[in-house]
């Protein structure tokens, strides 16, 4: 990992890479599916928990 490797990513950035709106990451965030910190007042996603996110999501539909 370099130092220029981003760990922590905004809602917004979230949002534009799972390609939803900010209130629907808000939504996974409330309903535990998509882990958060809070720095501050700060909400941040780490970006492995989004990786995994998608990952989950993936076997799901893989599933049905």
């Amino acid at each position: 990992m370099t130092m220029t490797e981003k760990l922590l990513m905004t809602v917004a950035e979230a949002a534009e890479v799972l390609n939803v709106g900010k209130s629907a990451v808000y939504d996974l965030i409330r309903m535990n599916r998509l882990p958060s910190v809070k720095i501050g007042r700060l909400r941040r996603i780490p970006v492995s928990a989004v990786h995994e996110y998608v990952a989950a999501v993936s076997d799901d539909w893989s599933r049905a």
